[in-house]
C-alpha cells in the first residue's frame, strides 16, 4: 500500500500562531531581507524575529527552520510545500513564482474570509465604507444585537467614546499593562540583531525596548485576559485621549499579536462579548469589536479588493498647487510635481531633539523608544502633520510600515494613503483627517507646556498645527470644494482676513 507523505506547511510572517497549523510538518523560513530591505524599528525587528523563533521552539521536531537571505532561497527546487495564502502581495507573488507546485490554502486570521468579502462588495456594486461592512458583519454574526436591532440603538457608539482626558490627571490611574517576560529566545534575537548591526548588514530606527508585546499564543491570551479584566471598561471613553505620562492609556496592545497571527480575532471579540455579559460598558465593548472585526478586517480586504495599483501613484492632497520654498534646507518643502515632499531626516529617524511642538515631540520620542503609539497620535499628530505639509504619501506609508511594531504591508496603505492623507480621492474616507491645535488641546495635555498657542494661527507663538491647518486648506481648496463635509471650514477660509499671511508664514516656517 502506497504511503502519502504529508506536505510541509510553509510558515511565513503573520502566520506564527496555532490558527495556521493543522498538525503536520512545517517549514519556518527566516529570511533576513525582511529586516534589511528598508530601515525598520529595532523593536519591530526584535518582535517579529522573536515570534518566528518562539514558533520554531513550539513546533519542536515538526519544524524545519531555515535561515536564508531571501525567501526564494528556501523555495526553489521544493515541490513538497503547502501554505496558507500569505498576507502580502510581495509574499504571495514570491510563493507563486518560486514555490512552483506549492499548494495554496485560503487565507486565515480575519473575521471575514476573502471570498465572503468579495461577494458582499460585488453585491454593493460601488463604494463601500467601513461602517457598511461592520454592520453587515454584526448582523451576520449576531454580535451585540437584539434581534435585528443593534444594542444601544446604533451600530457605532463612538459618540460616547470621544471624551478628553480627565481634567488635571496625569494618568488614567490604571495598573500597568501585562508585559511578557523575556527568555533565552529573546536573548538570542537581541544578540543576532546586535551582530547584524555591527557588521553593517542592517540599519535600525529607534531603540531596542524590552519586549512589551505578546509573540506566542499563550502570551497573547494573557494579554487579552488582562485587557478585558483591567482596561476594557475605560477603553471606550478615553480611546481618543492622550496623556503625556500615560503612554498606553486603556488601549489593548493587541495589534502586534493579531498581526503576528498568534491571536485569533474571533477570540478577541468573544472575550469582549463575554465581558459585556458580565457588566462591561456597552460603548467600550462595541468600540473594541468595531476596531477588531470592523476596521481591521475592512483594511485587510481593501488591500486585496483595491488591487496592486492602489497607492502606487498618488499625490498629496492639493500637492500640485504648492509653490516651491526657496532656500529650504530641512527636507520638508512641499513638491510642485504632485509626488509630495520627501520625508525629512529627523522624521525618518524619529528624532525629536529639535522639535518644539510638544505633541509632536512626545509622539516621536515614544515612537523612537517603543515603536508603538495609539491611533490618535498616529492619525491626528503624525498623520495630521504630514498631511498639512504635503509629505509624499507613498514614502509615508512605507515609513509607517517600517517603524511601527504592528506595521504590515496590508495594514498601512488604506490607513495612511486613504484615511490619514486622503490621497486616494475619497475611496477609503469621506474627508481628510486634518485639524488645528484646538483639537490637540482638547484631547491631550500637551498644549499647556508648549511654547506655541493652539488658539493662534499667526505670529511667533502661532501653533504650527493651527497655522498649518489653514495653509493646508488653502492648498487643497480646489480638490475639496465639492466635499460637503468640508463646506464649513472652506467657507471660514474664504472669509479669513489673514489668509495670505498665514499661508506665507507656514511656507517659510522651518521644520521642525
Amino acid at each position: 500500500m502506497r504511503t502519502v507523505t504529508p506536505r510541509r506547511r510553509l510558515i511565513l510572517p503573520g502566520q506564527y500562531g496555532p490558527l495556521f497549523d493543522d498538525g503536520g510538518p512545517a517549514l519556518v523560513v527566516e529570511a533576513r531581507d525582511a529586516f534589511t530591505a528598508r530601515p525598520v524599528h529595532r523593536a519591530k525587528a526584535h518582535l517579529w524575529l522573536s515570534a518566528l523563533r518562539h514558533r520554531v521552539r513550539e513546533l519542536g521536531d515538526r519544524a524545519e527552520h531555515v535561515q536564508v537571505e531571501h525567501l526564494r532561497d528556501a523555495l526553489e527546487g521544493r515541490d513538497d510545500l503547502e501554505v496558507v495564502d500569505p498576507p502580502s502581495r510581495v509574499l504571495r507573488g514570491q510563493v507563486r513564482q518560486w514555490g512552483q507546485g506549492t499548494t495554496i490554502l485560503p487565507s486565515r486570521g480575519f473575521v471575514t474570509s476573502e471570498d465572503a468579502f468579495g461577494a458582499w462588495a460585488a453585491a454593493r456594486g460601488g463604494r463601500f465604507l467601513m461602517e457598511h461592512h461592520y454592520e453587515h458583519v454584526r448582523r451576520r454574526e449576531g454580535w451585540l444585537m437584539d434581534g435585528d436591532a443593534p444594542l444601544g440603538g446604533a451600530f457605532s457608539l463612538d459618540a460616547q467614546n470621544r471624551q478628553p482626558p480627565p481634567k488635571g490627571a496625569t494618568t488614567l490611574g490604571l495598573p500597568d499593562p501585562w508585559w511578557p517576560t523575556e527568555d533565552e529566545v529573546d536573548e538570542e534575537v537581541r544578540a543576532d540583531l546586535d551582530r547584524w548591526e555591527r557588521d553593517g548588514l542592517v540599519h535600525f530606527v529607534g531603540r531596542d525596548d524590552r519586549r512589551r508585546f505578546a509573540v506566542t499564543a499563550a502570551e497573547a491570551q494573557a494579554a487579552l485576559d488582562d485587557f478585558v479584566a483591567v482596561r476594557l471598561g475605560d477603553f471606550g471613553p478615553f480611546e481618543d485621549a492622550v496623556l503625556t505620562h500615560d503612554r498606553t492609556m486603556a488601549h489593548s496592545l493587541l495589534s502586534v499579536p493579531l498581526n503576528l497571527g498568534v491571536l485569533d480575532p474571533r477570540d478577541a471579540v468573544d472575550a469582549a462579548l463575554r465581558a459585556h455579559e458580565d457588566g462591561a460598558p456597552l460603548a467600550s465593548v462595541e468600540g473594541f469589536v468595531r476596531q477588531v472585526a470592523g476596521w481591521r478586517d475592512h483594511v485587510w480586504h481593501l488591500y486585496w479588493w483595491l488591487g496592486d495599483d492602489y497607492g502606487s501613484d498618488v499625490e498629496p492632497l492639493g500637492g500640485r498647487r504648492t509653490p516651491p520654498v526657496r532656500g529650504r534646507t530641512d527636507g520638508g518643502g512641499a513638491s510642485t510635481d504632485g509626488t509630495g515632499a520627501d520625508l525629512p531626516a529627523w522624521w525618518l529617524e524619529a528624532d525629536a531633539s529639535d522639535v518644539d511642538a510638544v505633541c509632536l515631540s512626545v509622539a516621536l520620542d515614544d515612537l523612537r523608544d517603543h515603536g508603538w503609539l495609539h491611533h490618535i497620535q498616529r492619525l491626528m499628530v503624525l498623520g495630521n502633520w504630514a498631511l498639512q505639509r504635503g509629505y509624499d504619501p507613498v514614502q509615508l506609508t512605507e515609513w509607517f510600515t517600517d517603524v511601527f511594531v504592528d506595521g504590515t504591508d496590508w495594514v498601512m496603505p488604506a490607513n495612511i494613503i486613504g484615511m490619514s492623507q486622503h490621497a486616494d480621492g475619497g475611496v477609503v474616507a469621506t474627508k481628510p483627517y486634518a485639524a488645528g491645535g484646538r483639537y490637540i488641546d482638547r484631547m491631550t495635555d500637551h498644549c499647556g507646556g508648549c511654547r506655541f498657542d493652539p488658539t493662534k494661527r499667526l505670529g511667533e507663538d502661532a501653533c504650527p498645527f493651527t497655522g498649518g491647518y489653514w495653509a493646508f486648506l488653502d492648498r487643497a481648496e480646489p480638490t475639496l470644494r465639492g466635499n460637503r463635509r468640508m463646506a464649513r471650514p472652506l467657507e471660514q477660509l474664504r472669509h479669513m482676513p489673514d489668509r495670505e499671511q498665514v499661508v506665507a508664514q507656514e511656507a517659510a516656517r522651518r521644520m521642525p
